[in-house]
Protein backbone atom coordinates (compact mmCIF):
# COMPACT_ATOMS: atom_id res chain seq x y z
CA UNK A 1 0.00 0.00 0.00
CA UNK A 2 0.89 3.76 -0.61
CA UNK A 3 -0.39 6.53 1.44
CA UNK A 4 -0.20 9.57 0.04
CA UNK A 5 -1.05 12.80 0.85
CA UNK A 6 -3.90 14.89 -1.09
CA UNK A 7 -2.98 18.24 -2.31
CA UNK A 8 -4.12 21.22 -0.35
CA UNK A 9 -4.56 24.70 -2.32
CA UNK A 10 -3.27 26.56 0.25
CA UNK A 11 -5.24 30.05 -1.21
CA UNK A 12 -8.31 28.15 -1.64
CA UNK A 13 -8.09 27.16 2.32
CA UNK A 14 -7.26 30.48 2.68
CA UNK A 15 -10.40 32.18 1.32
CA UNK A 16 -12.49 29.14 2.60
CA UNK A 17 -11.04 30.32 6.48
CA UNK A 18 -11.78 33.80 5.80
CA UNK A 19 -15.41 33.14 4.69
CA UNK A 20 -16.05 31.69 8.37
CA UNK A 21 -15.07 28.15 7.43
CA UNK A 22 -13.90 25.87 10.19
CA UNK A 23 -9.94 25.93 10.00
CA UNK A 24 -9.59 22.19 9.30
CA UNK A 25 -12.55 21.95 7.34
CA UNK A 26 -11.41 24.68 4.93
CA UNK A 27 -8.46 22.12 4.65
CA UNK A 28 -10.30 18.98 3.70
CA UNK A 29 -12.77 20.64 1.39
CA UNK A 30 -9.33 22.89 -0.46
CA UNK A 31 -8.16 19.14 -0.67
CA UNK A 32 -11.95 17.92 -2.46
CA UNK A 33 -12.21 21.03 -4.80
CA UNK A 34 -13.50 23.29 -3.50
CA UNK A 35 -12.59 27.11 -3.76
CA UNK A 36 -15.30 29.26 -3.10
CA UNK A 37 -17.61 29.53 0.22
CA UNK A 38 -20.27 29.49 -2.33
CA UNK A 39 -19.67 26.02 -3.45
CA UNK A 40 -20.48 24.79 0.19
CA UNK A 41 -24.31 26.67 -0.48
CA UNK A 42 -26.61 23.31 0.46
CA UNK A 43 -30.10 25.60 0.37
CA UNK A 44 -32.45 23.67 -2.42
CA UNK A 45 -32.71 26.77 -4.69
CA UNK A 46 -29.09 26.11 -5.80
CA UNK A 47 -30.03 22.39 -7.01
CA UNK A 48 -29.55 21.86 -10.90
CA UNK A 49 -33.10 22.76 -12.68
CA UNK A 50 -34.93 20.26 -13.70
CA UNK A 51 -35.29 21.82 -17.06
CA UNK A 52 -31.67 20.98 -18.06
CA UNK A 53 -33.04 17.40 -17.48
CA UNK A 54 -33.47 15.69 -20.61
CA UNK A 55 -37.02 14.00 -21.04
CA UNK A 56 -38.03 15.81 -17.75
CA UNK A 57 -40.30 17.60 -19.85
CA UNK A 58 -42.01 14.88 -21.50
CA UNK A 59 -42.49 12.81 -18.78
CA UNK A 60 -44.22 15.90 -16.62
CA UNK A 61 -46.75 15.91 -19.67
CA UNK A 62 -46.80 11.70 -19.50
CA UNK A 63 -47.69 12.11 -16.10
CA UNK A 64 -49.99 15.07 -15.75
CA UNK A 65 -52.10 13.91 -18.39
CA UNK A 66 -52.47 10.27 -17.10
CA UNK A 67 -53.24 11.90 -13.43
CA UNK A 68 -55.88 14.02 -14.91
CA UNK A 69 -57.67 11.19 -16.82
CA UNK A 70 -57.66 8.92 -13.51
CA UNK A 71 -55.28 6.51 -15.61
CA UNK A 72 -53.88 3.41 -13.38
CA UNK A 73 -49.62 3.80 -13.10
CA UNK A 74 -47.42 1.19 -12.19
CA UNK A 75 -43.94 1.48 -11.08
CA UNK A 76 -41.55 -0.95 -12.01
CA UNK A 77 -38.58 -1.15 -9.26
CA UNK A 78 -35.14 -2.62 -9.44
CA UNK A 79 -33.99 -4.57 -6.17
CA UNK A 80 -31.38 -2.35 -4.40
CA UNK A 81 -31.58 1.06 -1.86
CA UNK A 82 -31.40 3.01 -4.89
CA UNK A 83 -34.48 1.06 -6.49
CA UNK A 84 -36.73 0.72 -3.49
CA UNK A 85 -35.97 4.65 -2.18
CA UNK A 86 -36.81 5.65 -6.09
CA UNK A 87 -40.09 3.39 -5.80
CA UNK A 88 -41.30 5.27 -2.52
CA UNK A 89 -40.11 8.51 -3.78
CA UNK A 90 -42.61 7.94 -6.93
CA UNK A 91 -45.35 6.41 -5.12
CA UNK A 92 -45.31 9.15 -2.46
CA UNK A 93 -45.17 11.68 -4.94
CA UNK A 94 -47.21 10.89 -7.60
CA UNK A 95 -49.95 10.31 -4.85
CA UNK A 96 -48.93 13.49 -3.53
CA UNK A 97 -49.44 15.13 -6.68
CA UNK A 98 -52.76 13.68 -7.46
CA UNK A 99 -52.62 10.32 -8.48
CA UNK A 100 -55.01 7.98 -7.10
CA UNK A 101 -54.28 4.77 -8.78
CA UNK A 102 -50.69 4.60 -8.22
CA UNK A 103 -48.86 0.78 -7.55
CA UNK A 104 -45.89 -0.73 -8.18
CA UNK A 105 -43.80 -3.76 -8.88
CA UNK A 106 -40.37 -5.35 -7.87
CA UNK A 107 -39.10 -8.11 -9.95
CA UNK A 108 -37.42 -10.60 -8.37
CA UNK A 109 -33.93 -11.30 -8.34
CA UNK A 110 -33.50 -14.76 -8.91
CA UNK A 111 -37.28 -15.60 -11.11
CA UNK A 112 -36.87 -12.17 -13.58
CA UNK A 113 -33.61 -10.91 -13.27
CA UNK A 114 -32.62 -7.43 -13.61
CA UNK A 115 -34.95 -4.39 -15.29
CA UNK A 116 -38.47 -4.60 -17.43
CA UNK A 117 -38.13 -7.14 -18.89
CA UNK A 118 -41.03 -8.68 -21.47
CA UNK A 119 -42.04 -10.61 -18.68
CA UNK A 120 -43.01 -7.91 -16.16
CA UNK A 121 -44.25 -6.24 -18.57
CA UNK A 122 -47.12 -8.59 -18.96
CA UNK A 123 -47.27 -8.69 -15.01
CA UNK A 124 -48.23 -4.89 -15.38
CA UNK A 125 -50.61 -5.28 -18.41
CA UNK A 126 -51.90 -7.74 -16.12
CA UNK A 127 -52.82 -5.09 -12.76
CA UNK A 128 -54.96 -3.41 -15.66
CA UNK A 129 -52.29 -0.57 -15.92
CA UNK A 130 -52.41 2.59 -18.36
CA UNK A 131 -49.07 3.87 -17.65
CA UNK A 132 -45.88 2.22 -16.61
CA UNK A 133 -42.76 4.09 -14.57
CA UNK A 134 -39.19 2.48 -14.12
CA UNK A 135 -36.87 3.94 -11.60
CA UNK A 136 -33.74 2.78 -11.48
CA UNK A 137 -33.77 0.71 -14.78
CA UNK A 138 -35.05 0.66 -18.07
CA UNK A 139 -32.41 2.55 -19.59
CA UNK A 140 -31.27 -1.17 -21.29
CA UNK A 141 -34.93 -2.87 -21.54
CA UNK A 142 -35.11 -2.55 -25.48
CA UNK A 143 -37.10 -5.85 -25.68
CA UNK A 144 -39.61 -5.08 -22.23
CA UNK A 145 -40.33 -1.60 -23.52
CA UNK A 146 -41.58 -2.87 -26.61
CA UNK A 147 -43.61 -5.55 -25.25
CA UNK A 148 -45.37 -3.03 -22.86
CA UNK A 149 -46.19 -0.54 -25.98
CA UNK A 150 -47.31 -3.42 -27.47
CA UNK A 151 -49.69 -4.47 -25.14
CA UNK A 152 -50.60 -0.82 -25.50
CA UNK A 153 -48.91 0.06 -21.99
CA UNK A 154 -47.64 4.25 -21.82
CA UNK A 155 -43.75 4.07 -20.80
CA UNK A 156 -41.68 6.24 -19.15
CA UNK A 157 -38.42 5.45 -17.92
CA UNK A 158 -36.76 7.23 -15.63
CA UNK A 159 -33.25 5.52 -15.45
CA UNK A 160 -29.15 6.80 -14.69
CA UNK A 161 -27.41 4.00 -15.45
CA UNK A 162 -25.55 3.86 -18.88
CA UNK A 163 -26.70 3.31 -21.90
CA UNK A 164 -26.58 -0.13 -24.20
CA UNK A 165 -26.03 0.49 -27.79
CA UNK A 166 -29.64 0.63 -28.49
CA UNK A 167 -32.42 3.00 -26.35
CA UNK A 168 -35.96 1.50 -25.75
CA UNK A 169 -38.73 3.20 -28.24
CA UNK A 170 -40.16 4.50 -24.79
CA UNK A 171 -43.12 7.46 -24.59
CA UNK A 172 -40.59 9.49 -22.42
CA UNK A 173 -37.62 8.64 -21.28
CA UNK A 174 -35.34 10.56 -18.24
CA UNK A 175 -31.71 9.70 -17.72
CA UNK A 176 -28.37 12.07 -17.76
CA UNK A 177 -26.03 9.84 -19.01
CA UNK A 178 -28.24 9.42 -22.30
CA UNK A 179 -27.14 10.92 -25.78
CA UNK A 180 -27.54 14.83 -25.47
CA UNK A 181 -28.31 15.39 -22.27
CA UNK A 182 -27.06 18.26 -20.83
CA UNK A 183 -27.54 17.85 -17.52
CA UNK A 184 -24.51 18.34 -15.19
CA UNK A 185 -24.63 15.74 -12.29
CA UNK A 186 -24.31 12.65 -14.52
CA UNK A 187 -23.65 10.56 -11.31
CA UNK A 188 -27.17 11.27 -9.93
CA UNK A 189 -28.73 7.93 -8.51
CA UNK A 190 -32.12 6.96 -9.88
CA UNK A 191 -34.33 8.11 -6.44
CA UNK A 192 -32.60 11.81 -7.76
CA UNK A 193 -33.82 11.22 -11.01
CA UNK A 194 -37.11 10.18 -9.87
CA UNK A 195 -37.62 13.11 -7.50
CA UNK A 196 -36.59 15.30 -10.75
CA UNK A 197 -39.29 14.26 -12.38
CA UNK A 198 -41.80 15.10 -9.26
CA UNK A 199 -40.06 18.36 -9.73
CA UNK A 200 -40.87 18.60 -13.53
CA UNK A 201 -44.07 17.43 -12.93
CA UNK A 202 -45.55 19.79 -10.29
CA UNK A 203 -44.29 22.52 -12.09
CA UNK A 204 -46.68 21.28 -15.25
CA UNK A 205 -49.55 20.97 -12.69
CA UNK A 206 -48.49 24.45 -11.69
CA UNK A 207 -48.81 25.76 -15.20
CA UNK A 208 -52.13 23.27 -15.98
CA UNK A 209 -54.09 25.51 -12.57
CA UNK A 210 -53.86 22.57 -10.36
CA UNK A 211 -52.64 24.32 -7.85
CA UNK A 212 -50.61 28.05 -6.88
CA UNK A 213 -47.15 28.34 -5.82
CA UNK A 214 -48.35 28.56 -2.33
CA UNK A 215 -51.17 25.73 -2.33
CA UNK A 216 -48.68 23.47 -4.46
CA UNK A 217 -48.06 19.85 -2.42
CA UNK A 218 -44.38 20.11 -0.81
CA UNK A 219 -41.67 17.82 -2.03
CA UNK A 220 -38.99 18.40 0.59
CA UNK A 221 -40.65 15.31 2.87
CA UNK A 222 -39.15 13.06 -0.06
CA UNK A 223 -35.63 14.41 0.63
CA UNK A 224 -34.84 12.02 3.39
CA UNK A 225 -35.41 8.87 1.20
CA UNK A 226 -33.13 10.91 -1.95
CA UNK A 227 -30.60 11.15 0.39
CA UNK A 228 -30.81 7.12 1.56
CA UNK A 229 -30.72 5.80 -1.71
CA UNK A 230 -28.08 8.04 -3.18
CA UNK A 231 -25.49 7.35 -0.70
CA UNK A 232 -26.25 3.66 -0.22
CA UNK A 233 -25.79 3.59 -4.40
CA UNK A 234 -22.43 4.97 -3.90
CA UNK A 235 -22.60 7.30 -6.55
CA UNK A 236 -20.46 9.99 -6.53
CA UNK A 237 -21.38 12.77 -4.43
CA UNK A 238 -20.57 16.06 -7.05
CA UNK A 239 -22.00 19.30 -5.60
CA UNK A 240 -25.87 18.13 -6.41
CA UNK A 241 -26.08 15.23 -4.78
CA UNK A 242 -24.32 16.70 -1.63
CA UNK A 243 -27.03 19.22 -1.62
CA UNK A 244 -29.73 16.48 -1.91
CA UNK A 245 -27.82 14.59 0.92
CA UNK A 246 -27.63 17.27 3.20
CA UNK A 247 -31.31 18.47 2.79
CA UNK A 248 -32.65 15.18 3.57
CA UNK A 249 -29.85 14.55 6.73
CA UNK A 250 -31.29 18.04 7.86
CA UNK A 251 -34.87 16.44 8.24
CA UNK A 252 -33.49 13.12 9.66
CA UNK A 253 -31.61 15.32 12.44
CA UNK A 254 -34.86 17.13 12.90
CA UNK A 255 -37.37 14.16 13.15
CA UNK A 256 -39.16 15.07 9.96
CA UNK A 257 -38.40 11.42 7.96
CA UNK A 258 -41.13 8.56 6.63
CA UNK A 259 -41.66 6.13 9.89
CA UNK A 260 -39.82 3.89 7.76
CA UNK A 261 -36.75 5.30 8.52
CA UNK A 262 -36.80 6.41 12.15
CA UNK A 263 -37.72 2.81 12.57
CA UNK A 264 -34.46 2.06 10.32
CA UNK A 265 -32.67 3.89 12.72
CA UNK A 266 -33.81 1.82 15.94
CA UNK A 267 -34.11 -1.32 14.23
CA UNK A 268 -30.14 -0.84 13.79
CA UNK A 269 -29.38 1.08 17.09
CA UNK A 270 -28.02 3.82 15.25
CA UNK A 271 -29.56 7.47 16.37
CA UNK A 272 -31.53 9.19 13.73
CA UNK A 273 -30.27 13.39 15.63
CA UNK A 274 -27.00 13.18 14.48
CA UNK A 275 -27.92 10.89 11.53
CA UNK A 276 -24.42 10.80 8.94
CA UNK A 277 -23.91 9.60 5.98
CA UNK A 278 -22.05 6.74 7.13
CA UNK A 279 -25.92 5.77 8.71
CA UNK A 280 -26.90 5.28 5.34
CA UNK A 281 -24.31 3.41 3.61
CA UNK A 282 -23.54 1.14 6.36
CA UNK A 283 -26.49 0.73 8.47
CA UNK A 284 -29.85 1.23 6.93
CA UNK A 285 -29.06 0.63 3.37
CA UNK A 286 -27.37 -3.20 4.08
CA UNK A 287 -30.97 -3.43 5.66
CA UNK A 288 -33.07 -2.68 2.91
CA UNK A 289 -30.23 -4.44 0.08
CA UNK A 290 -30.80 -7.42 2.22
CA UNK A 291 -34.49 -7.83 1.40
CA UNK A 292 -33.50 -7.85 -2.29
CA UNK A 293 -30.68 -10.58 -1.55
CA UNK A 294 -32.38 -12.77 0.19
CA UNK A 295 -36.10 -12.35 0.00
CA UNK A 296 -38.45 -9.92 -1.52
CA UNK A 297 -37.66 -6.02 -2.03
CA UNK A 298 -41.32 -5.74 -1.81
CA UNK A 299 -40.50 -5.73 2.06
CA UNK A 300 -37.85 -2.72 2.43
CA UNK A 301 -40.60 -0.68 -0.30
CA UNK A 302 -43.18 -1.21 2.26
CA UNK A 303 -41.03 -0.50 5.13
CA UNK A 304 -40.34 3.25 3.40
CA UNK A 305 -44.19 3.47 2.32
CA UNK A 306 -45.93 2.67 5.38
CA UNK A 307 -47.46 5.94 7.56
CA UNK A 308 -47.96 3.37 10.49
CA UNK A 309 -45.23 3.44 12.75
CA UNK A 310 -46.06 -0.41 14.51
CA UNK A 311 -45.74 -1.69 10.81
CA UNK A 312 -42.63 0.39 10.06
CA UNK A 313 -40.99 -0.91 13.10
CA UNK A 314 -42.22 -4.65 12.70
CA UNK A 315 -40.83 -4.13 8.73
CA UNK A 316 -37.58 -2.57 10.50
CA UNK A 317 -37.18 -5.67 12.48
CA UNK A 318 -37.97 -8.18 9.88
CA UNK A 319 -35.17 -6.48 7.70
CA UNK A 320 -32.78 -6.61 10.40
CA UNK A 321 -33.33 -10.55 10.63
CA UNK A 322 -32.89 -10.87 6.76
CA UNK A 323 -29.62 -8.77 7.13
CA UNK A 324 -27.88 -10.51 9.96
CA UNK A 325 -28.71 -13.65 7.85
CA UNK A 326 -26.79 -11.96 4.89
CA UNK A 327 -24.21 -10.84 7.08
CA UNK A 328 -23.54 -15.08 7.75
CA UNK A 329 -24.16 -16.20 4.23
CA UNK A 330 -21.56 -13.59 3.51
CA UNK A 331 -19.34 -14.50 5.72
CA UNK A 332 -19.05 -18.36 4.74
CA UNK A 333 -19.08 -17.12 0.88
CA UNK A 334 -16.27 -14.65 2.12
CA UNK A 335 -13.91 -16.88 3.11
CA UNK A 336 -14.35 -19.83 0.25
CA UNK A 337 -13.96 -17.15 -2.36
CA UNK A 338 -10.97 -15.78 -0.86
CA UNK A 339 -9.25 -19.14 -0.56
CA UNK A 340 -9.88 -19.82 -4.83
CA UNK A 341 -8.86 -16.36 -5.46
CA UNK A 342 -5.57 -16.70 -3.82
CA UNK A 343 -5.04 -20.40 -5.25
CA UNK A 344 -5.45 -18.57 -8.36
CA UNK A 345 -1.74 -17.07 -7.70
CA UNK A 346 -0.27 -19.93 -5.72
CA UNK A 347 3.36 -19.28 -4.29
CA UNK A 348 3.50 -15.93 -6.44
CA UNK A 349 3.90 -12.69 -4.40
CA UNK A 350 0.91 -10.58 -6.28
CA UNK A 351 -2.23 -11.23 -7.61
CA UNK A 352 -3.11 -11.42 -11.44
CA UNK A 353 -4.58 -8.27 -12.69
CA UNK A 354 -8.13 -9.58 -12.72
CA UNK A 355 -10.04 -12.30 -10.21
CA UNK A 356 -12.94 -14.15 -10.68
CA UNK A 357 -14.54 -16.83 -9.01
CA UNK A 358 -17.70 -19.36 -9.28
CA UNK A 359 -18.70 -21.94 -7.28
CA UNK A 360 -22.48 -23.89 -7.41
CA UNK A 361 -23.29 -23.48 -4.18
CA UNK A 362 -22.75 -19.43 -3.70
CA UNK A 363 -25.78 -17.63 -3.17
CA UNK A 364 -26.66 -15.17 -6.18
CA UNK A 365 -27.94 -12.63 -4.20
CA UNK A 366 -24.38 -11.92 -2.06
CA UNK A 367 -21.77 -12.15 -5.06
CA UNK A 368 -21.80 -8.60 -5.41
CA UNK A 369 -20.70 -7.78 -1.64
CA UNK A 370 -17.99 -10.45 -1.58
CA UNK A 371 -16.94 -9.85 -5.08
CA UNK A 372 -16.48 -6.88 -2.86
CA UNK A 373 -14.64 -7.65 -0.31
CA UNK A 374 -12.12 -9.68 -2.40
CA UNK A 375 -11.43 -6.17 -4.49
CA UNK A 376 -10.95 -4.12 -1.23
CA UNK A 377 -8.14 -7.24 -0.15
CA UNK A 378 -6.46 -8.28 -2.85
CA UNK A 379 -6.81 -4.83 -5.02
CA UNK A 380 -8.21 -6.08 -8.08
CA UNK A 381 -11.08 -5.55 -10.28
CA UNK A 382 -13.23 -9.01 -9.10
CA UNK A 383 -16.37 -10.78 -10.68
CA UNK A 384 -17.58 -13.79 -8.20
CA UNK A 385 -20.20 -16.03 -9.78
CA UNK A 386 -23.09 -17.78 -8.74
CA UNK A 387 -25.42 -20.54 -10.42
CA UNK A 388 -28.59 -19.07 -11.12
CA UNK A 389 -31.54 -20.15 -9.31
CA UNK A 390 -33.86 -18.92 -11.75
CA UNK A 391 -36.58 -21.65 -13.62
CA UNK A 392 -35.06 -23.25 -16.71
CA UNK A 393 -31.88 -21.00 -16.18
CA UNK A 394 -29.65 -23.39 -14.25
CA UNK A 395 -27.06 -23.73 -17.44
CA UNK A 396 -26.60 -20.15 -16.45
CA UNK A 397 -24.16 -18.59 -14.06
CA UNK A 398 -24.85 -14.81 -12.80
CA UNK A 399 -21.96 -13.23 -11.94
CA UNK A 400 -21.21 -9.29 -9.98
CA UNK A 401 -18.40 -7.58 -10.28
CA UNK A 402 -16.33 -4.89 -8.59
CA UNK A 403 -13.22 -2.62 -9.70
CA UNK A 404 -10.41 -0.77 -8.77
CA UNK A 405 -9.96 2.97 -9.66
CA UNK A 406 -8.64 3.28 -12.87
CA UNK A 407 -10.43 -0.05 -14.76
CA UNK A 408 -14.20 0.94 -16.20
CA UNK A 409 -15.49 -2.57 -15.17
CA UNK A 410 -18.87 -2.09 -17.99
CA UNK A 411 -16.48 -1.12 -20.75
CA UNK A 412 -14.57 -4.04 -19.97
CA UNK A 413 -17.05 -6.05 -20.38
CA UNK A 414 -17.49 -4.79 -23.53
CA UNK A 415 -14.48 -5.38 -24.96
CA UNK A 416 -14.77 -8.71 -23.62
CA UNK A 417 -18.40 -9.54 -26.20
CA UNK A 418 -17.08 -7.84 -29.08
CA UNK A 419 -13.76 -10.34 -28.37
CA UNK A 420 -15.61 -13.00 -27.92
CA UNK A 421 -19.27 -13.38 -29.30
CA UNK A 422 -21.63 -15.33 -26.93
CA UNK A 423 -19.43 -15.49 -23.41
CA UNK A 424 -21.49 -12.52 -22.08
CA UNK A 425 -25.44 -13.52 -22.68
CA UNK A 426 -25.89 -10.26 -20.94
CA UNK A 427 -24.03 -7.52 -19.36
CA UNK A 428 -24.79 -3.92 -17.68
CA UNK A 429 -23.55 -1.56 -14.61
CA UNK A 430 -21.19 1.24 -14.57
CA UNK A 431 -17.44 1.78 -14.24
CA UNK A 432 -16.93 0.00 -10.51
CA UNK A 433 -19.97 -2.25 -10.15
CA UNK A 434 -21.41 -4.28 -12.72
CA UNK A 435 -23.16 -7.08 -13.38
CA UNK A 436 -23.31 -10.12 -15.98
CA UNK A 437 -24.77 -13.90 -16.77
CA UNK A 438 -22.79 -16.76 -18.82
CA UNK A 439 -23.17 -19.91 -19.81
CA UNK A 440 -21.95 -22.54 -17.02
CA UNK A 441 -19.69 -24.38 -19.94
CA UNK A 442 -17.74 -20.57 -20.97
CA UNK A 443 -17.16 -19.44 -17.65
CA UNK A 444 -13.32 -20.50 -18.25
CA UNK A 445 -13.46 -18.50 -21.23
CA UNK A 446 -14.89 -15.30 -19.64
CA UNK A 447 -11.80 -15.51 -17.22
CA UNK A 448 -9.32 -15.65 -19.63
CA UNK A 449 -10.99 -12.95 -21.36
CA UNK A 450 -11.42 -10.55 -18.61
CA UNK A 451 -8.13 -11.25 -17.09
CA UNK A 452 -6.71 -10.45 -20.57
CA UNK A 453 -8.46 -7.56 -21.02
CA UNK A 454 -6.95 -6.33 -17.31
CA UNK A 455 -3.75 -6.88 -18.30
CA UNK A 456 -3.76 -4.86 -21.54
CA UNK A 457 -5.40 -1.86 -19.45
CA UNK A 458 -4.06 -2.10 -16.14
CA UNK A 459 -0.31 -0.86 -15.34
CA UNK A 460 1.84 -1.65 -12.21
CA UNK A 461 1.12 2.16 -10.65
CA UNK A 462 -2.70 1.24 -11.12
CA UNK A 463 -2.23 -2.20 -9.73
CA UNK A 464 -0.64 -0.84 -6.30
CA UNK A 465 -2.65 0.23 -3.88
CA UNK A 466 -2.94 4.05 -3.27
CA UNK A 467 -4.53 5.38 -0.35
CA UNK A 468 -5.10 8.97 -0.41
CA UNK A 469 -5.37 11.20 3.11
CA UNK A 470 -5.53 14.50 3.96
CA UNK A 471 -1.73 14.28 5.87
CA UNK A 472 -1.54 14.97 9.31
CA UNK A 473 -3.42 15.57 12.08
CA UNK A 474 -2.98 18.61 14.61
CA UNK A 475 -2.94 17.50 18.08
CA UNK A 476 -5.57 19.95 19.10
CA UNK A 477 -8.31 18.67 16.83
CA UNK A 478 -8.20 15.64 18.33
CA UNK A 479 -11.37 15.97 20.43
CA UNK A 480 -14.70 14.85 20.39
CA UNK A 481 -16.52 17.91 19.23
CA UNK A 482 -14.30 18.48 16.61
CA UNK A 483 -14.98 14.92 14.88
CA UNK A 484 -18.70 15.17 15.48
CA UNK A 485 -18.22 18.63 13.66
CA UNK A 486 -16.70 16.36 10.80
CA UNK A 487 -19.43 13.73 10.94
CA UNK A 488 -22.39 16.15 10.27
CA UNK A 489 -20.87 17.30 7.11
CA UNK A 490 -21.95 14.83 3.89
CA UNK A 491 -19.05 12.61 2.70
CA UNK A 492 -18.85 9.69 0.14
CA UNK A 493 -18.24 8.58 -2.99
CA UNK A 494 -15.73 11.10 -4.68
CA UNK A 495 -15.95 13.22 -1.76
CA UNK A 496 -13.93 10.67 0.52
CA UNK A 497 -14.50 11.50 4.18
CA UNK A 498 -11.39 12.72 5.93
CA UNK A 499 -8.84 10.26 6.46
CA UNK A 500 -4.86 11.29 8.11
CA UNK A 501 -1.72 9.86 7.94
CA UNK A 502 1.13 10.23 9.87
CA UNK A 503 4.41 8.12 11.36
CA UNK A 504 3.25 6.91 15.19
CA UNK A 505 4.64 4.77 17.97
CA UNK A 506 2.68 1.80 18.40
CA UNK A 507 2.91 1.75 22.50
CA UNK A 508 1.02 -1.85 22.87
CA UNK A 509 -1.06 -4.07 20.57
CA UNK A 510 -3.61 -6.87 21.14
CA UNK A 511 -5.54 -9.28 18.92
CA UNK A 512 -9.43 -8.40 20.07
CA UNK A 513 -13.12 -9.58 18.81
CA UNK A 514 -14.90 -12.83 19.01
CA UNK A 515 -12.89 -14.04 16.19
CA UNK A 516 -10.06 -12.47 17.28
CA UNK A 517 -9.74 -10.75 13.93
CA UNK A 518 -9.46 -6.42 14.72
CA UNK A 519 -5.93 -5.05 15.94
CA UNK A 520 -6.55 -3.05 18.89
CA UNK A 521 -3.63 -0.35 19.48
CA UNK A 522 -2.24 1.62 22.23
CA UNK A 523 -0.60 4.54 19.92
CA UNK A 524 1.58 7.69 20.82
CA UNK A 525 0.18 10.12 18.32
CA UNK A 526 3.03 13.44 18.24
CA UNK A 527 3.81 12.93 22.52
CA UNK A 528 -0.19 12.53 23.00
CA UNK A 529 -1.87 9.14 24.01
CA UNK A 530 -4.73 7.51 22.04
CA UNK A 531 -6.49 4.66 21.17
CA UNK A 532 -7.09 2.85 18.07
CA UNK A 533 -8.69 0.02 16.70
CA UNK A 534 -7.81 -1.58 12.76
CA UNK A 535 -11.18 -4.02 12.39
CA UNK A 536 -10.41 -7.23 10.31
CA UNK A 537 -6.38 -6.78 10.07
CA UNK A 538 -4.26 -9.57 12.25
CA UNK A 539 -1.10 -8.96 11.96
CA UNK A 540 1.48 -7.21 13.71
CA UNK A 541 2.47 -3.94 13.21
CA UNK A 542 6.22 -2.18 13.75
CA UNK A 543 7.16 0.13 16.90
CA UNK A 544 6.77 2.94 14.68
CA UNK A 545 4.65 3.09 11.47
CA UNK A 546 3.09 5.40 8.99
CA UNK A 547 -0.67 4.91 9.82
CA UNK A 548 -3.56 6.24 7.88
CA UNK A 549 -7.17 6.50 10.25
CA UNK A 550 -10.04 8.58 10.43
CA UNK A 551 -11.28 10.22 13.26
CA UNK A 552 -14.40 8.37 16.12
CA UNK A 553 -15.39 8.78 19.52
CA UNK A 554 -15.40 6.25 21.40
CA UNK A 555 -18.19 6.12 24.57
CA UNK A 556 -17.32 4.43 27.52
CA UNK A 557 -20.14 5.24 30.58
CA UNK A 558 -20.47 8.78 29.71
CA UNK A 559 -16.74 9.13 28.99
CA UNK A 560 -16.23 10.41 25.08
CA UNK A 561 -12.47 9.59 24.32
CA UNK A 562 -11.28 9.97 20.65
CA UNK A 563 -9.81 7.04 18.64
CA UNK A 564 -7.85 6.65 15.13
CA UNK A 565 -9.94 4.10 12.98
CA UNK A 566 -6.85 2.77 11.09
CA UNK A 567 -7.49 2.41 7.12
CA UNK A 568 -3.85 0.97 6.35
CA UNK A 569 -0.47 1.11 6.76
CA UNK A 570 2.56 1.76 4.84
CA UNK A 571 5.29 -0.82 5.98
Amino acid sequence: MKIVARDIPPRAAWALEQAGVHPLLARLYAARGIRLHDELDDALKRLLPPETLLGAREAALLLADAIAADRRIVVVADYDCDGATACAVAVRGLRLLGGRQVDYLVPDRVADGYGLTPTIARRVHERGADLLVTVDNGIASVDGVAEARALGLSVLITDHHLPGPALPVADAMVNPNQPGCVFESKSIAGVGVMFYVLMALRTELRGRGVFDAASQPRLEPLLPLVALGTVADVVRLDSNNRRLVAQGLKRIRAGQMQPGIAALFTAAGRKAEVATTFDFGFALGPRINAAGRLADMTLGIECLLTEDTGRAAELARTLDAINRERRDIEGGMREQALVMAENLFGDADTPPPAISVFDPDFHEGVVGIVASRIKDKLHRPTFVFAASAAPGKGHEIKGSGRSIPGFHLRDALDLVAKRHPGVLLKFGGHAMAAGCTVAREHFESFERAFAQVAEEWLDAATLTRRLDTDGPLAPEYCRADIVDTLHREVWGQGFAPPTFSEEVEVVSQRLVGEGKNHLSLKLMHQGTPIDGIWFGHTDQLPSRVLLAFRLDVNEWKGERRVQFLVEGAQL
